[in-house]
């Protein structure tokens, strides 16, 4: 009798103990590839289970249920991973409860549809953004002016802008590569679709392009840009109804004194800039910080913001990883003047050395919006026709990390930033 008591005893002690939870741990030390775990939140999200984001806890850990399926796409894809029971994965989520910690329990709900706005026939390795999508393989659709222009984006929760120029001007590139075979071949290719959709000038389509993005976010879209994506999009906002290209770009003259017709009422983030007007420089505005930086390259990094993650769910979402210090990275915009950022739109990473923002956040309307300086994260001053960053060598990339907390932004249930 006492043994069939034992083995029944036994029995309980099982189910107890049994396995109900898989945590993908995103600190430093426990987890192989940072980058991957990402893409098995979302393919968890896409079997249609849900997931928990567990904010400031062990470097912004994922909680999944625990299936076979699972399982076996974390060994297959290389991704850390720890069994919990019930009990364990209580206590977890009664520590990151306490009023005195730092941390949040953010249920994921949905994957996310993600559009990648870029030209056709563009490398993988051009962007930095569609780069780690396929790394960490997630999936996503490229589109670009027919799609946005024909209304495709309502399509879509979340939006990322490619190394583009929203003015019309073929990036500024017009100084050093006017006479290589791609520049003439992308200024034809521009000028032939922008006749094709209707308009006279590249600089009218990319303004009409803009200005549907612009109602995508206020209507309750995710936008999220790099690099020239960013400040060229709100300037040709501001400069609607104002020519400010000169002849090479659209076969006529700017406007005189076009300076003093910018509307910053217009704009997303940035204030009181001003435009560079030479054709030749290889700059937009005084919004770029890359010629007046002063940040040695050993000294270049960017310090990551400490939100409150009870209180400011949103900014705290977007920061998680496992270190605050990240790598700094050039680009066309490397980075912005803090004096040229609007009052509402949130500072997430800054240059402690001279002040610069890195990486901002605001909302607009119903939708919400993030610029991200630079080019690729773990290519320090990336060139036109430089050869592909390998993501296998950077797999816990802290840089990469945060384009993809932007990815998953969209999948969680939001709560109104209080600070």
């Amino acid at each position: 009798m006492r043994f069939k008591y034992l083995l029944f005893f036994l029995f309980i002690s099982c189910l107890v103990a049994k396995a109900n939870y898989i945590l993908l741990p995103m600190d430093e030390t426990s987890q192989k590839n940072h980058l991957k775990a990402y893409g098995i939140t979302y393919w968890t999200l896409e079997k249609q289970y849900k997931a928990s984001w567990l904010l400031n806890y062990r470097g912004g850990s994922f909680l999944l249920p625990d299936v076979s399926e699972i399982r076996k796409e974390c060994q297959i894809r290389g991704v850390s991973f720890e069994i919990l029971s019930d009990t364990e994965a209580s206590q977890i989520l009664a520590e990151i409860a306490s009023p005195s910690q730092n941390m949040e329990t953010v249920i994921l709900e949905k994957a996310p549809k993600v559009a990648v706005y870029t030209p056709k026939g563009k490398q993988p390795w051009d962007d930095a953004v569609t780069l780690v999508l396929t790394y960490a393989e997630i999936p996503y659709k490229e589109i670009y002016d027919e799609e946005v222009l024909s209304d495709q984006l309502i399509l879509y929760d979340w939006l990322h802008l490619h190394h583009e120029d929203f003015t019309g001007q073929y990036g500024k590139f017009y100084g050093v590569y006017r006479n290589m075979p791609w520049y003439i071949e992308q200024k034809k290719d521009a000028e032939l679709l922008a006749h094709k959709l209707g308009y006279q000038k590249v600089s009218q389509e990319k303004l009409g392009v803009a200005k549907k993005i612009r109602d995508f976010v206020i209507g309750g879209g995710f936008m999220f840009a790099m690099c020239s994506a960013t400040d060229s999009f709100d300037i040709a906002l501001s400069a609607e109804g104002v020519d400010i290209c000169e002849t090479m770009f659209d076969g006529d003259g700017s406007e005189a004194n076009y300076q003093l017709k910018i509307d910053y009422s217009r704009t997303f983030a940035f204030k009181d800039f001003i435009l560079e007007r030479r054709p030749e420089k290889y700059e937009f505005s005084s919004i770029d910080m890359t010629e007046k930086r002063g940040v040695p390259f050993e000294k270049d990094y960017f310090t990551l913001m400490e939100f409150s993650a009870k209180w400011d769910v949103i900014p705290s979402m977007l920061c998680q990883n496992h270190t605050q210090l990240v790598k700094g990275f050039m680009g066309q915009s490397t980075a912005f003047d803090r004096d040229l950022i609007k009052s509402n739109v949130l500072v997430m990473g800054e240059c402690q050395v001279n002040g610069e923002a890195r990486y901002i956040h605001s909302q607009k309307g119903k939708g919400f919006f993030t610029f991200y300086g630079g080019h690729d994260p773990e290519d320090y001053q990336h060139k036109v026709g430089d050869e592909p960053t390998v993501l296998d060598l950077h797999p816990n990339s802290p840089g990469y990390r945060l384009i993809l907390n932007n990815i998953l932004f969209p999948a969680a249930k939001k709560k109104h930033q209080k600070t």
